[in-house]
């Protein structure tokens, strides 16, 4: 079975076809940088890194493209109401939303331009609009003609032009040809960042931007872009109307994730309902916030909660505790063992993710059963498996990401000493001290490190 994915242009399963053969280009909209990340902004980013890596193991060379967006509206008006200059909340986020990909092992992309890099090929873009009659420059704003691409325009989100309100990137419609018109540019304002142009100093509108960018680092035509549904109108349905009618053949598979939401609603720092990352990191390892957050099939919507929360956890501890007990015993790891077919089969079937960890739990209960058994033969093959099948996904508990505590050297010290710990209760055990290897134990409980004794000998961990 080939790799199929959902393509919202055509609103069906197809097979995935590369431009070039062996190489993939794919451009996510990340961050737009006007506050810090919570999990909704950040299931984006995990979810399409399993993609990525999902394209790396089946052999792809892949140019994975995330920008910035690092100047709009809404950061230049948090910015105004802090009194501070655009660029300092713009860079404070970006920052931020850095470290929490770092933090829950998304792999850095190829490259992640900024928007306000890319002010000459925005300039350029809007050159070959208006040469080609799709827009057009008035009062020191640049507009997109809507009209003028109407037999193609909501497509994407599946809209008659007709029935379509009015752009809202504007304070006043009153130099627009058409009210559905949107900026590609917005000219200059007191107090706001502006660059030259031939039609007057400004700045960029927003779906500009992306444009600019994508066609900039993978091509005029590429093959995957993504974002979050709520992107598909107007964000992406703008990108592909002025990319296309410039002469571009922009992106030919068009994936979206599925929102996440707290009782219902849609997760925004407006209802105090932010969730950000450093708080959720409080009540959850990352890498099972990462769990939790790739569990469910991209496409769907998650409806949070902390029970949710705390029951995938359970689950991947679930993982993480075959793995463990299972690398005490085999030391030398199979690292190239082939994945499951039924594994491989769920991944093909548009990242069918949560039927992939069904097939990892079910290796996982059969490696339990070996363990229990001591077959070490069968041990080392469902260890590898497992291993393999959890580094697609990024969740491999012995990878660097997640080894240890993050912090090696301290995991040495915090190794040394417990391990001393355990030879004291052994040698009380050894002498039938049994008060004695209980009080080491407890002692250890109370510093939140548990033990527990196998066949294998006594193992430790950091209590939940």
């Amino acid at each position: 079975m080939s790799l199929n994915l959902y393509d919202t242009s055509t609103r069906t399963v197809r097979d995935f076809v590369p431009v070039e053969p062996g190489r993939v280009s794919m451009y996510l909209c990340g961050a737009t940088v006007q506050a810090p990340p919570h999990i909704g902004h950040i299931r984006s980013g995990v979810n399409f890194d399993v993609l990525r890596r999902w394209l790396v193991r089946l052999g792809y060379e892949v140019t994975f493209c995330r920008n910035v967006t690092d100047l709009d509206d809404k950061i230049i008006r948090v910015a105004a109401d802090e009194g501070v200059p655009w660029f300092v909340v713009a860079e404070r986020n970006q920052r931020a939303f850095g470290w929490a990909y770092d933090q829950l092992g998304c792999l850095p992309p190829t490259v992640e331009p900024r928007a306000m890099g890319h002010v000459p090929e925005m300039v350029e873009l809007m050159r070959r609009l208006i040469d080609k009659g799709h827009a057009y420059a008035v009062g020191g704003d640049v507009y997109f003609d809507v009209v003028s691409y109407a037999d193609r325009y909501g497509r994407l989100s599946n809209q008659k032009l007709e029935n379509m309100r009015r752009a809202g990137d504007t304070d006043t419609d009153s130099l627009k040809h058409d009210p559905r018109d949107f900026a590609l540019w917005k000219g200059a304002k007191p107090g706001e960042p502006t660059w030259p142009t031939p039609w007057g100093r400004g700045r960029p509108g927003w779906h500009l931007e992306c444009s600019a960018m994508a066609t900039k680092y993978l091509g005029g035509t590429f093959d995957i872009h993504g974002g979050g549904v709520d992107l598909i109108f107007p964000h992406h349905e703008n990108e592909i109307a002025q990319s296309q009618a410039a002469g571009d053949g922009f992106a030919r598979y068009w994936l979206h994730n599925g929102m996440l939401k707290l009782a219902g609603e849609k997760m925004s720092k407006s209802l105090g309902n932010s969730l950000l990352i450093p708080d959720m990191l409080r009540k959850v390892r990352a890498v099972e916030l990462r769990y939790y957050l790739v569990a469910a099939h991209y496409r769907s919507e998650i409806d949070y909660s902390e029970e949710a929360l705390q029951e995938a956890a359970a689950g991947y501890r679930r993982l993480e505790g075959f793995v463990t007990r299972a690398a005490e015993v085999i030391h030398d790891v199979d690292a190239v063992a082939p994945l499951p077919q039924a594994f491989v089969d769920a991944m093909n079937d548009d990242l069918n993710v949560s039927q992939a960890l069904a097939v990892i739990h079910e290796v996982v209960r059969e490696g339990n059963v070996a363990l229990a058994q001591g077959n070490k033969e069968q041990i080392a093959r469902l260890l590898a498996e497992t291993q393999n099948m959890l580094d697609v996904l990024g969740l491999d508990p012995r990878s660097e990401q997640w080894r240890g505590t993050g912090d090696s050297g301290l995991r040495e010290v915090v190794d040394g000493l417990v391990a001393v710990a355990l030879e004291q209760r052994q040698a009380a055990r050894a002498r039938k001290d049994y008060a004695a290897a209980d009080a080491i134990r407890e002692q250890l409980a109370a510093a939140g490190v548990v033990v527990e004794d196998t066949p294998q000998g006594p193992r430790w961990e950091l209590a939940r």
